[in-house]
């Protein structure tokens, strides 16, 4: 495998902006294809059809639950894993209860993603615990999530939904997402078989780079093709 189609296999491609319609699904879908990536994260609704549009391919195709705010009881957040796989998602992606993590609520974290991950095995697809770090930013809270995912036998840890906007100093809303230095914690607290995928903010092919750096096996990308474009540019195909 060239360089580049290792970098394609670390991105999953995310279609999950609030404003996308099916035409913008089949689009990127075929973006997806056209780069071979390891999957596409898509909304709940979307998965049956991102399924049959990557059927036969290599392409896996992801999708979101509880998101972007986590804040969907456990129930719910198991039925809606349940029912992504049932049609045809084979990755799950799931945002915790983020007031119950900033209260210290671990009983409830830790069964709530033992819940989700159980689900999710049951029905052969891997789970990535979403701890949105913009708002969830004390190392010991990001240490505790890691032992908890760690624990629950979940398959990666996650830094961000993407859409966790913080109220800047001049008003605006904006986000971190993966900063390299939250990358290396989240790698060093979790077991050898959790894996680390980042999101939110990796735009380049360096970026990219210094994420595969820091550990990260998968990483959450909407400039997909820029950056493998690039790439090819750089190591050649």
């Amino acid at each position: 495998m060239s360089k580049v189609q290792e970098l394609a296999k670390m991105i999953d491609h995310s279609i999950l902006h609030p404003t996308l319609t099916d035409d913008d699904l089949r689009r990127e879908c075929g973006v997806a294809l056209k780069y071979n990536v390891a999957s596409v994260c898509v909304k709940p609704y979307a998965v049956n059809m991102a399924a049959e549009l990557l059927e036969g391919s290599d392409v896996l195709v992801g999708c979101v639950i509880g998101f972007p705010a986590g804040n969907s009881s456990v129930p719910v957040k198991v039925f809606e894993a349940v029912k992504a796989c049932e049609d045809g998602a084979v990755e799950i992606d799931m945002v915790i209860n983020i007031g119950k993590a900033l209260q210290g609520d671990w009983d409830y974290i830790k069964a709530e993603i033992k819940a989700v991950t159980e689900a999710c095995h049951s029905h052969n697809a891997i789970v990535k615990v979403i701890f949105e770090t913009d708002y969830v930013t004390r190392e010991e809270d990001i240490v505790r999530l890691c032992g908890i995912c760690t624990d629950v036998n979940a398959d990666y840890v996650k830094t961000s939904s993407g859409f966790g906007f913080v109220k800047q100093p001049g008003g605006d809303y904006n986000y971190k997402g993966a900063t390299l230095e939250v990358l290396r914690l989240m790698k060093k607290s979790v077991g050898p078989n959790v894996k680390l995928k980042a999101a939110g903010g990796v735009r380049t092919l360096d970026q990219l780079l210094a994420v595969r750096e820091a550990g990260c096996t998968r990483s959450g990308a909407t400039a997909t093709a820029a950056m493998l474009d690039e790439a090819v540019l750089r190591f050649g195909k």
